[in-house]
């Protein structure tokens, strides 16, 4: 007995190793970087610092930022050169969003264009690994080719930082799952269709973010039940802050909102964006950019706004700031 204990104990050790090494080699779903030479211009480099600064608030993850105040402004001098999220922000590990300066040795500046693209849209390295889905490229293979393009012009011109960050290092087996969520971007995006303003509002939508931050997710799977209808927790030292309802439900979400409430509800925050935000305490502070998205034009927001409010009504009350007066 004592010996077919010891041979089915070293059977399972043995399997165990074999998983292990399967799942440690086990390579996510990806296609080689597009052989591509992105042509910059001043139209698109415009058009890249507004998905940049302002639609997709790329600097809000890679940038070191200032939380003591309202909107946690990135800090003068350290715009795009990476920071690090620590497990203590109730994530699976620590998580490093890298330096993305043209700097050649800690940053970007040795990657093809095709390499950026890929990373961008399909969430793959340099190297091949898959990318930590904080980074939102599940979303982003909607961004249009030119955008992507422009993007990557934009990026092209930012001063280089030399900033070396630690490798992101996430506990399993959940770095085993990520390396499923890569898919590569099969043909190519179009441009949206601006005159459509439902579709185009979705594609604003898609492309800011708002449903990453205002869905609940079960271990970290959005649930599609509680789409944009607020609740997410976001945690960090000493502060816990939930995202708001923006579904169209009349008493807890945007339903009786109208259009310019909408738009001036941004217009809020301009003063802040160009002066600088004033010094918050926990009750006032907010991940919502909002120093981010009160750049957006009119226009834009305006479509956003017509894409939420067709959006399927959802009854959830939120306290956004637990323990102190409601904020948005």
């Amino acid at each position: 007995m004592r010996k077919f204990l010891t041979i089915a104990a070293g059977a399972i050790t043995v399997l165990a190793a074999g998983g292990y090494a399967f799942m440690s080699l086990k390579k996510p779903a990806s296609a080689p970087p597009a052989a591509i030479t992105i042509e910059s211009s001043e139209a698109r480099v415009a058009q890249g610092r507004y998905i940049f600064e302002i639609l997709s608030d790329c600097g809000g993850c890679h940038s070191m930022r200032d939380f003591s105040r309202f909107g946690g402004p990135v800090v003068a001098g350290h715009k795009a050169e990476g920071t690090i999220f620590p497990r203590e922000f109730g994530l699976p590990g620590d998580v490093s969003a890298p330096n993305i300066t043209p700097d050649r040795e800690t940053g970007i500046g040795a990657w093809s264009d095709g390499e950026i693209v890929r990373a961008i849209r399909e969430g793959i390295g340099r190297d091949g690994h898959a990318l930590f889905p904080m980074m939102p490229y599940s979303a982003y293979r909607s961004m249009s080719d030119e955008d992507v393009y422009s993007l990557v012009a934009y990026l092209r011109t930012l001063p280089p930082v030399k900033n070396r960050l630690p490798k992101t290092r996430i506990d399993f087996p959940v770095w085993f799952f990520i390396k499923s969520v890569p898919q590569p971007v099969a043909a190519p995006v179009p441009p949206p269709d601006r005159a459509n303003r439902l579709k185009y509002g979705e594609y604003l939508v898609v492309n800011s973010g708002c449903a990453e931050c205002h869905t609940q997710a079960k271990n970290e799977t959005p649930d599609p039940t509680m789409k944009f209808a607020g609740g997410r927790e976001f945690k960090l030292p000493g502060l816990i802050v939930v995202s708001a309802n923006i579904t169209p439900e009349p008493e807890t979400g945007i339903g009786r909102w109208t259009e310019q409430q909408f738009l001036e509800k941004f217009a809020e925050y301009k003063t802040y964006a160009t002066n600088g935000s004033p010094k918050v305490g926990p009750e006032g502070f907010t991940l919502m950019p909002w120093l981010n998205f009160s750049q957006l034009p009119a226009e834009d927001l305006g479509a956003i706004y017509t894409y939420l409010k067709v959006q399927p009504p959802v009854r959830n009350a939120v306290e956004t700031h637990p323990g102190y007066p409601s904020k948005r």
